[in-house]
């Protein structure tokens, strides 16, 4: 059996604190043995750890905390093997918000359990429960684990490939929910169809007003390709899609954040002059007779996205 080890143990030759690499490194991903998928996946973390705590903050920043569970350690290690004498081993425990103080390992000392989550899938008392039930065989149990309940293992516990993932995942809903979703609102050849396509783009639309109120960009404070994806269809969405494609629940310049992030996308001078709305119009009301026969182009609200956007309030640079 590997000796449980915790990262004060990660020495090299001359007394260095040498990290070693994170050994779950799988990915979430359509067609892979870990498929997305609602509720199947749950993030384990302490709140006192950087590295778990920026995999909380990407959980929150890109809303999927309703798909993916999260439970939370206590800030204090405990010996995770506290009946075998020989195993001395100290690390991240689990505890009820309502459970007694903790004693550290030294013997001082009393710590409450406020914010703790415990673990709601297999009652485990300690991280290194999972990292045993998964056939852990490197002997160091971290955090973060993102877990499949499913096939109860370890997907991953690089934090950088779990927020990697997150932003993976966070775009992966952008396009069925809302790039696509216009279109499966337009196309639609039932009302029942057209209803679910419709449901699922405000949703969407809903989802992403939250996201933009907490940061200035997609995915944090930084233009990405998932923001310019994401641009092309919001342009359009008032002068076309809420009357072409019957998506008239609600015009994007009544979201606030997303009209003012929609906004500040456009007046980069790169991306308006990529913009032709005349044209835009010009293609859709007039290139599917079934849709429109007589080819009328509606005139059209005022120009909001030439207004000021204040999206700088987020982050001093692009």
């Amino acid at each position: 059996m590997v000796k449980a080890r915790s990262a004060l143990e990660e020495m090299g030759t001359k007394g260095e604190f040498v990290r070693k690499d994170s050994v779950w490194r799988d990915t979430i991903k359509e067609g892979s043995r870990f498929a997305p998928e609602a509720g199947r996946y749950h993030l384990y973390v302490s709140y006192a750890c950087p590295w778990a705590s920026r995999c909380v903050a990407g959980l929150y920043l890109k809303g999927l905390d309703e798909s993916i569970g999260l439970s939370v350690t206590h800030p204090t290690w405990q010996r995770t093997r506290p009946d075998d004498e020989e195993d001395t081993h100290a690390g991240w425990a689990f505890k009820d918000p309502n459970d007694p103080p903790v004693t550290p390992v030294s013997g001082h000392g009393s710590i409450d359990c406020r914010d703790c989550i415990p673990d709601p899938y297999y009652g485990a008392k300690f991280i290194r429960d999972l990292y045993e039930m998964a056939g852990d065989t490197n002997g160091k149990y971290t955090v973060p684990v993102l877990w499949d309940t499913k096939e109860k293992t370890i997907v991953n516990n690089e934090s950088s490939e779990i927020l990697r993932m997150f932003n993976s995942q966070a775009n992966e809903w952008v396009y069925p929910a809302i790039n696509n979703g216009v279109y499966r609102c337009g196309f639609a050849t039932s009302q029942e169809a057209y209803e679910k396509a419709f449901g699922e783009l405000f949703e969407g639309l809903d989802k992403l007003e939250q996201i933009l109120s907490k940061q200035r960009y997609l995915v944090g404070d930084q233009l990405t390709e998932a923001d310019i994806r994401l641009f092309v269809t919001l342009i359009r969405f008032d002068e076309i899609y809420t009357v072409y494609f019957k998506c008239n629940k609600r015009h994007i310049h009544e979201y606030p954040n997303i009209s003012n992030y929609t906004r500040e996308i456009y007046q980069i001078p790169g991306i308006r002059r990529s913009v032709n709305l005349l044209h835009c119009k010009r293609h859709y009301y007039t290139s599917h007779p079934k849709l429109n026969t007589y080819s009328v182009i509606p005139v059209g609200g005022e120009a909001w996205w030439e207004e000021p956007h204040d999206r700088e309030r987020f982050s001093k640079t692009t």
